[in-house]
C-alpha cells in the first residue's frame, strides 16, 4: 500500500512539473532579452545618482516594471548638462563597468530619451560600442535640433550667456550632487539645429546595429495635462515653423526631428488626452501614467527589442 501511494506521488510530481515550468516562463515575456541600457536626457539622472534629485525616479518606474517582466535593466547617471560627446564617454564607461561587474560579454539594447539618444548614437558610432549593441532606440530625441535651444541661444546675448550658464550649473550641482563638471553652454550648442547638422555629419549609423525611434507630440497645449511643456509648445511650434521642422512638437522637439532609423510612432491614448509631451513619454516624475498606458507601451517596445536581437 505504501509502495503504491509512493508511486502515485512520484507520478503526480512528474505530471505537475512541466505545467509549473511553463506557467513561470510565460509570466516573464522579457526573459532572455539582452540587457537594456536606459540613457537619460538633458538634466536627467540615473539609478546611481546621489543628489537630492535621486529621491525620485527619472524613468518613473519603467525600469522596475521591465525587470518584473524578466528583463535586465541598467539606467546609469551621466552629467546632467554637457555636450553629447562628453556624456557619450560617460555612458560608455558606466555601461562597460556594469557589464563587466556582472560577467556579461554579449550585446545590449540601448534606449535613449531626448539628448540621451544623441550621446548613445555618438558612443556607438565613435567610441567603439557598435560591436556590443544590438539595437539603439531613441525616444523624443532632437536628431535635427530643438527650436527651443535655438531660441534660448538667440535671445540671450553672447555676453550674458556665461553668467546664466554659471547659475544653471551651480543649481544643477546643488540638486544633482556629484563631482562631474557641468557645461550648460556645451549642452545648449549640442541641441541647436546647427549643432545637430554638424553632429550628424560625423555620427553615422553603424552596420550591424538596428536603429529605431519613437516619439510623441502635444495636440492641444493645455496646462492641466502639460503644465510645463504646454508653456513651451507655442514657442517650439513657431521656431519649428521658422526652421522648416513643422508646427507639431512635444513641447521641446518637433515631431519631424524625432525620427531616426526605423520610425515606430508613439503610444496610444484616449480621446480626452491632449497628446503626450516630452517628459510624459518616459513617465518622468510619474507624469505620463495618468494619460497613457506606460507599462503597456514599454512592454511592447521591449518585446520588439527582443525580436530584433
Amino acid at each position: 500500500m505504501v509502495r503504491k501511494s509512493l508511486s502515485y506521488l512520484i507520478l503526480a510530481i512528474f505530471m505537475v512539473s512541466p505545467v509549473w515550468a511553463g506557467s513561470t516562463s510565460s509570466s516573464k515575456p522579457l526573459a532572455g532579452t539582452y540587457p537594456i541600457i536606459l540613457s537619460h536626457g538633458l538634466f536627467g539622472w540615473g539609478e546611481n545618482s546621489n543628489g537630492i534629485i535621486s529621491i525620485v525616479n527619472y524613468w518613473g518606474g519603467v525600469d522596475d516594471y521591465l525587470r518584473s517582466q524578466g528583463a535586465t535593466v541598467y539606467a546609469p547617471a551621466k552629467t546632467a548638462a554637457n555636450s553629447n560627446e562628453v556624456r557619450a564617454q560617460e555612458l560608455k564607461t558606466a555601461m562597460l563597468t556594469y557589464l563587466a561587474a556582472n560577467n556579461y560579454t554579449g550585446k545590449v539594447h540601448i534606449v535613449g530619451h531626448s539628448q540621451g539618444g544623441l550621446d548613445s548614437r555618438y558612443a556607438v558610432s565613435n567610441l567603439g560600442l557598435s560591436s556590443r549593441v544590438a539595437t539603439l532606440t531613441t525616444l523624443n530625441t532632437p536628431h535635427y535640433g530643438s527650436p527651443i535651444a535655438d531660441i534660448v541661444k538667440t535671445v540671450l546675448p553672447s555676453w550674458i550667456q556665461p553668467f546664466v550658464a554659471s547659475i544653471v550649473e551651480t543649481l544643477v550641482k546643488v540638486v544633482y550632487g556629484g563631482t562631474n563638471q557641468q557645461n550648460a553652454l556645451a549642452a545648449l550648442s549640442s541641441l541647436t539645429k546647427e549643432g545637430l547638422t554638424s553632429f550628424n555629419s560625423y555620427t553615422p549609423n553603424r552596420t550591424g546595429v538596428k536603429y529605431f525611434s519613437y516619439g510623441s507630440s502635444i495636440t492641444i497645449p493645455d496646462l492641466i495635462q502639460h503644465p510645463l511643456m504646454g508653456i513651451l509648445h507655442p514657442a517650439c511650434a513657431a521656431g519649428g515653423l521658422f526652421q522648416g521642422q513643422g508646427l507639431t512638437n512635444d513641447g521641446l522637439v518637433p515631431l519631424s526631428s524625432q525620427r531616426w532609423g526605423t520610425w515606430k510612432g508613439g503610444p496610444s491614448f484616449g480621446i480626452l488626452t491632449t497628446g503626450i509631451d516630452h517628459l510624459q513619454i518616459t513617465n518622468t516624475l510619474r507624469s505620463g501614467q495618468l494619460w497613457f498606458d506606460v507599462n503597456g507601451f514599454y512592454l511592447n517596445l521591449a518585446r520588439d527589442l527582443k525580436a530584433n536581437q
